[in-house]
């Protein structure tokens, strides 16, 4: 489609709201979100008056003299991204389909709104206060990598490990499908894989219709249900110290287990609820993509192309600082495998390597077995995965 500065167009149904620094566009037929500078909604506007194209750069250039206008290539950014309804009264074929209808309005906001209002919110920060509070009074209580070894056979505690976590992941995704449905918006429920382990994901999406100060709760409602269920493990521990075995040591699991999961929230070079806050606190948005091409463009044995860089000149500083907890997230996780991880594997080997001596008919025997298999499975995978990212490609 040939698009020049005397080219008149009409964009499809868009909503525009203010947000922190820019604007948030959403196209309403397909929900999709898009973030825009002054001079986009600007350039907006006179075309939905109108205007040509020509007429509008004329426009802008004057009233955004620091800014490079240029409307053709505008108008083919808009095209890409499926905005355009019509060019020169030719109606656009819509190659994209509208979004998956989102569920689970069944769930009341008030229902939602139980669980996250003014007064819960304020109680879920006092219980993260007294769970760090406990864990300085009672050092004891701070996850150990031997917390996971509940039982005797290995096998059975891998798999009653992923079972209380999956439990966990599920009541935090719950989370923010309540926090969600307290704003009246919809939402729902995917499975999605981290390697060959299943896990949840909630659709948040349609969060971008809020206001910036009102997403916070509802990228850490996950959080502040995790900070419950760690609660309650430690308070279970504090008041029932002579419990059996099997009580000390599912409270000391679901511990171990909220901890770490809570701690990884910390390494923001993932897309974690802790990374979508520090973007929704700087309002900088793309911040993971700004910063790799950030470090490309410092690193020069990385590919860098000039021609991808579309961060706002106002947000470098912020790229910069995120770049920096990009490198600790890194840092903590190498850390976490190092204190943890591989601690707990080497001392899973120790205990199951007398079974290989053992009679096939014994137990002790195919624990062994069957733990090490489970280990070689994943390590096999995780080797795949990386070979798979990072393989040269032929061309």
């Amino acid at each position: 489609m040939n698009i020049t500065l005397h080219s008149r167009i009409s964009i499809v149904p868009v909503e525009i709201r203010k947000d922190k620094k820019h604007f948030i566009v959403e196209d309403i037929l397909t929900g999709e979100f898009y973030e825009m500078p002054d001079v986009c909604i600007d350039a907006i506007n006179m075309i939905n008056q109108g205007c040509a194209l020509g007429e509008i750069e004329t426009i802008l250039l004057e009233r955004f003299p620091n800014e490079e206008v240029n409307l053709v290539d505008f108008a083919k950014q808009l095209f890409e991204l499926e905005l355009i309804e019509q060019i020169d009264d030719v109606k656009i074929k819509k190659l994209q389909m509208p979004n998956e209808q989102m569920g689970l309005l069944w769930l009341s906001p008030k229902i939602g709104k139980f669980f996250f209002n003014r007064f819960t919110v304020k109680l879920y920060s006092v219980i993260f206060v007294l769970n760090i509070a406990m864990f300085l009074v009672n050092p004891s209580l701070f996850p150990h990598r031997d917390d996971i070894f509940v039982f005797d056979i290995m096998v059975v505690n891998v798999i009653f490990w992923m079972a209380l976590s999956f439990l966990f992941v599920l009541i935090h995704e719950f989370g923010h499908v309540l926090a969600i449905r307290a704003q009246n918006l919809p939402t729902k429920l995917e499975i999605g894989h981290r390697m060959f382990f299943v896990v949840l994901l909630t659709d948040m999406s349609a969060i971008w219709k809020l206001p910036a100060k009102d997403r916070n709760i509802l990228f850490l409602a996950g959080l502040y249900f995790d900070s419950v269920l760690l609660f309650l493990a430690l308070i279970a521990q504090l008041l029932f110290p002579n419990s059996s075995n099997f009580t000390n040591g599912l409270m000391s699991l679901a511990t171990f287990d909220i901890v770490l999961r809570m701690i990884f929230q910390c390494c923001i070079y993932m897309k974690t609820d802790l990374y979508y806050v520090f973007e929704n606190v700087t309002g900088c948005y793309n911040l993971m993509e700004n910063a790799k091409m950030a470090i490309r463009k410092r690193l020069s044995f990385l590919k860098y192309k000039p021609m991808d860089e579309v961060v706002f000149s106002d947000e470098k500083r912020t790229v910069y600082i995120y770049t920096v907890f990009y490198f600790l997230g890194y840092a903590l996780t190498i850390f976490l495998y190092f204190v943890y991880f591989i601690p707990e594997v080497i001392h899973a080997g120790k205990l199951l390597l007398p079974g290989f001596g053992q009679a096939p008919t014994s137990l002790a025997f195919w624990d062994a077995v069957i733990f090490t298999l489970q280990v070689g499975i994943f390590l096999l995978l995780l080797l795949y995965s990386y070979w798979k990212k990072y393989r040269p490609i032929k061309m």
